[in-house]
């Protein structure tokens, strides 16, 4: 079992969690916490380019047992799966969600109490998954939960499309950052993420999560309780972006911990959209974990 708190008890009894989420809150009134740097006035109910205005949309809360399995141990990854998204995949894989808005709002509090029955519940941990465009929801909800007895660690499941100034307003808060690194190239992050910068944020989000955790550390129980784990999810056609994200990786950390993901499949407007409309070959998955071995990486 874990023998060792999360980092966000001690900042809870100095006060900094409801300090951090007092200036989050007001930063919502011309936003900048992500990469869009849009300028929503959030307070007052207007949505950003992340359709998302002062209340955080939240589309299930569950014990998950299809995480990774040092996220998943034996009582689940308590996911909490937001609505909304600040990066626009035509590929997204859970485009109702992202893309359709499924969900309900929530008050902070109600997103605190989400927390507390996921610990209640057994999970290892809190597993938010796309958070970017609600950090200060969530980071709200976690002073009102540390308040209430919250102890597991969180995690912050995230796209990599994540501004390093609002990352520096999550240190000691989040326990394992997972980004999922997604293109290499600003042409195809362009074409398929509607986001040419997202190769550059991401290089320096990733970087920032790894000088907050370090490499991934697993408790006597086989669970995280601390690091970095990426993800990359293998995409049709682009083994050479693929290599290029695993030499960053382990320029970044030869510990790096790496998932290689096969799963893909052409929804939402992928299917229409040329050079992506199919699944990877097996062959091309195998080419992208075979580098990732050759360099070093732990794979998942």
């Amino acid at each position: 079992m874990r023998t060792v708190e999360p980092a966000y008890r001690a900042l809870h009894a100095s006060g900094e969690i409801a300090r951090r989420a007092r200036l989050l809150q007001e930063s919502l009134a011309e936003c900048r916490l992500c990469p869009r740097r849009c300028g929503a006035d959030r307070l007052s109910g207007e949505s950003g380019e992340c359709r998302v205005g002062r209340l955080a949309r939240v589309s299930s809360a569950f014990p998950h047992f299809g995480e990774e399995a040092v996220l998943v141990g034996t009582g689940g990854s308590g996911t909490i799966f937001f609505s909304e998204c600040n990066l626009r995949c035509v590929f997204c894989q859970n485009w109702d969600i992202s893309h359709g808005g499924e969900g309900r709002e929530v008050e902070d509090d109600d997103l605190a109490t989400l927390m507390l029955a996921l610990q209640d519940r057994g999970c290892h941990n809190v597993n938010l998954v796309t958070p970017s465009h609600v950090v200060a929801q969530v980071v709200a909800a976690l002073a009102i939960a540390a308040s209430r007895g919250l102890r597991i660690p969180i995690v912050f499941n995230t796209s990599a499309y994540d501004s390093v100034e609002t990352l520096r307003a999550l240190d000691g808060l989040v326990d394992v950052y997972m980004p999922d690194f997604k293109y290499w190239t600003p042409e195809a992050s362009a074409t398929f993420l509607t986001a040419p910068d997202y190769p550059d944020v991401a290089r320096a989000a990733i970087q920032e999560m790894h000088r907050q955790v370090g490499d991934l550390q697993v408790g006597r129980d086989g669970v995280a309780v601390r690091g970095l784990l990426v993800r990359h999810l293998v995409m049709p056609g682009a083994v050479p972006e693929s290599l290029e994200i695993i030499r960053f990786l382990a320029e970044v950390s030869p510990g790096t911990h790496l998932n290689v993901m096969a799963q893909y499949r052409p929804l939402g407007d992928a299917g229409k959209t040329p050079g992506i409309a199919r699944r990877p070959f097996w062959g091309e998955v195998e080419a992208v974990r075979r580098a990732a071995k050759e360099a070093g990486l732990t794979l998942l």
